[in-house]
């Protein structure tokens, strides 16, 4: 399916005010926000999974764990690049990175336990065997951080389905360096 990339210039009236907000934010606005501004609508929900998923209290490195193994899990190459981007500035060892993109869960066990969360809620549809759950808070996982962790999913979640039908949303310059493939 062939998206446009929205600018604030080019974008819908219901879109203008949120790529503004994104600007604001972020300094730029990002390809995948701009794809999303082809509706208000759909743009409203992406703007508002991403701001509340930035005010939880889950470690940041661990959501961007979360975001990886589902970007990873679903073949969303905007969101691979993007998580791996973060993970990078947020200091996280480009090993471990490679590892995370390559599906295999970090060594910090409770950054492990992360991963394989994400990955089992967004590949089994969130039916989460209540063993997985206790392997989870066993390696320190809170309730809390599990609740939070879901909320990545589904924003990560999100992203993958709108970079899966674009047929893969351009990378932001910024992104290039950790493209997936």
């Amino acid at each position: 399916m062939q998206l446009t990339i929205h600018s604030v210039e080019n974008s819908p009236d219901g879109s203008k005010a949120i790529l503004e907000g994104n600007a604001a934010d972020l300094g730029l606005v990002p390809n995948m926000a701009g794809t999303a501004a082809g509706s208000p609508a759909l743009l409203s929900a992406f703007d508002g999974l991403r701001r509340a998923v930035g005010s939880g209290q889950l470690d940041p490195v661990a959501r961007e764990v979360a975001g990886l193994a589902v970007g990873v899990a679903v073949d969303n190459y905007y969101g691979v690049a993007f998580h791996s981007t973060v993970l990078g500035r947020l200091g996280v060892d480009d090993t471990e990175i490679d590892r995370m993109r390559a599906a295999q869960p970090p060594s910090d066990p409770k950054l492990a336990a992360v991963y394989v969360l994400a990955r089992t809620i967004v590949l089994d549809r969130g039916k989460v065997a209540d063993d997985a759950i206790s392997r989870t808070t066993a390696a320190g996982v809170s309730t809390l951080e599990i609740l939070e962790i879901v909320a990545e999913c589904t924003f990560a979640g999100l992203v993958g389905t709108l970079d899966n039908l674009a047929g893969h949303v351009e990378l932001d310059a910024f992104l290039a360096p950790r493209a997936w493939n």
